[in-house]
């Protein structure tokens, strides 16, 4: 049943949003790495509400699909994967099952990486991270608008959208209760989180312990050879472990890793292939090495993480919509 489990949750992978993967056995430093894989577009039904805006920038709309509920509903709160640097709020699936649970749907874009570099902004990943929090703040201000019920809203993304989640998941509270935006008063916890994909740190030391063949996360901090062709997001991770010290501070900011406590909600992480701790891997950017760690730091605080991969033992859903659908329709937890 675990093997079964397993398959079905890789095959959801494989069906929803694409995530980009490393070219096998070509150094970071040799060639620029695929960074995004176009795939076709999930048949989902229009939405209720389209291209929302939460901000001002023109990556800072939304999507909003509303469930038929008496009561408020809860919430599936997606954030596209593309490294931060691609990708777009068209790539959620499986909309229509969402909807016939009764859960309502948000599909967000922000504002990318390489857009953070060239207004000179530090460190860059601060916008996409933002964004993600300023939008599910945002689409609390409209729970009684929307017919939604603000205490379950539930993350899930691909690869960097999955880190996006994650930081959410288990970042301490961010509203301003004094702020005179009521937007910014709103709550940024969430009831929980399922991922596939995720990188589960941005620390390159912790990275390069974990998997010696990393090579992904220094454009989050502004080490990208050009910030203008995406292609060359990872060629500069040398410089970025180098300058791990210094950096430290925003690394521990921004790496869901640094954020894990005892009060936060359950997750659930899908990955495509098993761990090899120390092992190099065909995609390091994306290995289940990540979830393992995570997974980890989370037993150890009594955090309830649900590790998926070919083979995984302890594997209770066949896939994060079914994670989702069922810890979101728990009232009580």
């Amino acid at each position: 049943m675990r093997t079964v489990l397993s398959q079905l949750c890789i095959l959801t992978l494989l069906g929803g949003p694409a995530i980009a993967a490393d070219p096998p056995g070509k150094p970071a430093t040799t060639a620029a790495p695929k960074v995004a894989v176009k795939a076709a577009k999930p048949a989902n039904p229009e939405p209720t509400l389209a291209k929302v805006a939460y901000g001002d920038h023109e990556r800072q709309v939304l999507d909003f699909w509303k469930a038929g509920s008496a009561e408020p509903a809860p919430l599936l709160f997606y954030i596209h994967g593309g490294g931060w640097v691609g990708g777009d709020k068209s790539l959620v699936s499986g909309v229509e099952q969402y909807l016939a649970a009764g859960i309502s749907v948000v599909s967000i874009n922000y504002r990318y990486v390489p857009q953070a570099i060239l207004a000179g902004v530090k460190p860059p990943v601060s916008w996409p991270l933002s964004d993600a929090a300023r939008a599910l703040q945002f689409v609390r201000s409209k729970a009684n608008e929307w017919n939604i019920d603000k205490k379950r809203i539930g993350a899930s993304g691909t690869s960097a959208g999955a880190c996006s989640s994650l930081w959410l998941a288990f970042h301490d509270e961010m509203a301003d209760p004094k702020a005179a935006d009521p937007v910014a008063r709103e709550s940024t916890r969430l009831w929980c989180a399922a991922v596939i994909g995720p990188q589960t740190t941005l620390d390159p030391g912790q990275m390069k312990e974990w998997t010696p063949n990393s090579r992904y996360g220094g454009h989050a901090f502004g080490f990208m050879a050009d910030p203008a062709d995406p292609r060359t997001r990872d060629l500069q991770f040398a410089e970025f472990l180098a300058a791990r010290d210094k950096i430290l501070p925003w690394i521990k900011e921004y790496s869901p890793f640094e954020h894990v406590s005892s009060d936060d909600p359950p997750v659930y992480l899908c990955h495509s292939t098993p761990p090899g701790l120390g092992q190099e891997q065909k995609d390091p950017t994306h290995t289940a090495n990540f979830g393992v760690k995570l997974q980890e730091k989370c037993r150890s605080v009594g955090v309830a993480c649900e590790l998926v991969y070919p083979g995984a033992a302890d594997v209770q859903h066949a896939s994060a919509q079914e994670f989702l659908i069922e810890t979101l329709k728990t009232v009580k937890r």
